[in-house]
């Protein structure tokens, strides 16, 4: 062997050792890392793919962070729906099974519990997550609502519910307290009831006539303002006939008065006596037709005022302000006008768009799909409630008054009718319905994504991973191939000519 072959061969097995050593530490950083490589060039022809699976595993742990941002508001906001729903069925109840009692403010006990039940109502409402309102749309930082005492009793010269409802029950009413029906004594054989005013939004509207009265002649509702009349100059009706007039009242539900013919000289409530003249007829029957008029006035009418006005104040979004009754005077007014900012209170504080509610507020759980889970406390299941519950707790009775009492019975069961369920209204349940809907939309995608990052995870560690069994059997391998190599290069380096000659 020559002196330069030797020594070309020393160099080779320097730079073998070299390599062996470069590749024993890169195996031990395989086994403490479980990574083939530090970067995407070490991972060879599959680093796009590595790339990609990258980029669907953020993807997806972006979306969770999402779902479980996105959780925790719906799971409170199903609180807040489970406790007015709870609100509804007490309201109901108080409404149709609470004693007429009266305390010394006029109130019943079902009542003040509906004040109580108003203020929870309300607190429900502004129900918060961090600084965001639930129910407030996308003005997520706005109160949904005013304060009771700011709803109910105004704020400075601003009117509150209870101002809203006085004014108008003053227009439905009238200043003769006959819910803006003339029925004047006749001068003759024929009475006339008429509307005040033509077009006015306030009191009583001629709907209808039916007419069982024998020689009677019965014309209208017509003209304007409407009129209906009935005359008497054919001659008396026979015991026992009947006329039934149709009302409108100012909520939109509709009364029937009846009068019946008697010959009593005492008619009792509802009756008319027969006056053997058709003048002497025709005053009774004006007496009779007045009589029931200012009852219906005192019970029926002023309990349907007020949820007219619970409608004019409450029913409210950005295109609609409240309503007031244009006035003073209020007791004659002919119109409503629009409450402003300086003169009344608006007692949903959260935006108001015309869009859906549940619009309002979107969660993107995958990249197509987004659950919508937005509210606003001006939805109408919220909004009756929110009502019905204030007219409850705001109308006062007096134990002096003989016809309180039937006032107030026909208020409790407005409330009662208000609150039930029905087709075509929007219930409560319905909103918890679709957040419930954003619930397993949730789930269902929080599902789907982790078996989907199991899998991707699974194929991004065949590429990126080094199994350690893998890696400790190449160092073991390494380390015997290195002892081998470092025993031959010392041998090597040993050799010189004097020990080659002895040898």
């Amino acid at each position: 062997m020559s002196v330069t072959a030797a020594g070309s061969n020393s160099q080779l097995l320097v730079q073998t050792l070299v390599g062996m050593r470069s590749q024993l530490v890169d195996l031990q950083r395989q086994l403490g890392t479980g990574k083939k490589a530090d970067t995407y060039a070490g991972v060879g022809l599959d680093r796009g793919l590595a790339v990609g699976l990258r980029a669907q595993l953020s993807a997806l742990s972006g979306y969770e962070d999402t779902i479980t941002t996105t959780g925790v508001p719906l799971q409170m906001a199903q609180t807040a729906l489970n406790g007015l729903t709870d609100i509804n069925h007490a309201i109901r109840a108080a409404s149709q099974f609470s004693p007429y009692d009266l305390d010394n403010n006029g109130l019943t006990q079902g009542q003040k519990s509906a004040g109580m039940q108003l203020e929870q109502a309300i607190e429900l409402l502004n129900t918060q997550i961090g600084d965001r309102y639930l129910f407030s749309g996308r003005g997520l930082d706005q109160a949904s609502t005013d304060t009771v005492a700011h709803i109910l009793n105004g704020n400075g010269a601003r009117a509150g519910f209870k101002q809203v409802l006085d004014e108008r029950r003053q227009a439905d009413l009238g200043t003769t307290g006959r819910g803006r029906l003339n029925i004047p004594v006749p001068p003759g054989n024929i009475v006339s009831i008429a509307e005040d005013v033509a077009g006015s939004p306030f009191g009583f509207k001629l709907a209808g006539v039916a007419s069982g009265l024998t020689n009677a002649a019965v014309l209208g509702p017509g003209g304007a303002p409407p009129a209906i009349t009935v005359d008497f100059t054919a001659g008396d009706p026979n015991p026992g006939d009947t006329i039934k007039f149709s009302l409108t009242l100012p909520d939109g539900s509709t009364e029937e008065l009846t009068l019946t013919a008697t010959n009593s000289a005492t008619p009792g409530p509802g009756e008319f006596t027969i006056g053997g003249a058709p003048n002497i007829t025709a005053q009774n029957f004006q007496s009779a037709l007045d009589a029931s008029v200012v009852k219906l006035v005192s019970t029926e009418l002023t309990a349907a005022s007020a949820f007219a006005a619970a409608d004019n104040f409450f029913n409210v979004d950005a295109a609609n302000p409240p309503k007031r009754v244009n006035g003073p005077p209020f007791d004659t007014a002919t119109a409503l006008v629009a409450g402003t900012a300086a003169n009344t209170v608006t007692w949903y504080t959260g935006e108001a768009g015309p869009d859906p509610a549940r619009s309002t507020a979107l969660a993107r759980v995958d990249s197509v799909l987004v659950a919508p889970y937005g509210m606003r406390a001006n939805e109408e299941a919220l909004r009756l409630l929110v009502a019905n519950t204030a007219v409850y707790a705001s109308m006062t009775f007096s134990a002096a008054d003989p016809n309180a009492s039937a006032r107030y019975r026909a208020m409790a069961n407005r409330v009662n009718t208000n609150l039930v369920d029905g087709p075509g209204k929007q219930k409560i349940s319905d909103i918890a319905s679709d957040i419930a809907t954003a619930q397993a939309t949730l789930g269902t995608a929080k599902d789907r994504h982790q078996q989907n990052k199991t899998v991707l995870t699974n194929l991004l560690g065949h590429i990126e991973d080094a199994p350690a069994e893998e890696v400790g059997a190449k160092i073991l391998a390494l380390q015997t191939s290195l002892e081998a190599s470092l025993q031959t290069t010392a041998a090597l380096f040993r050799l010189s000519l004097v020990n080659f000659l002895q040898g």
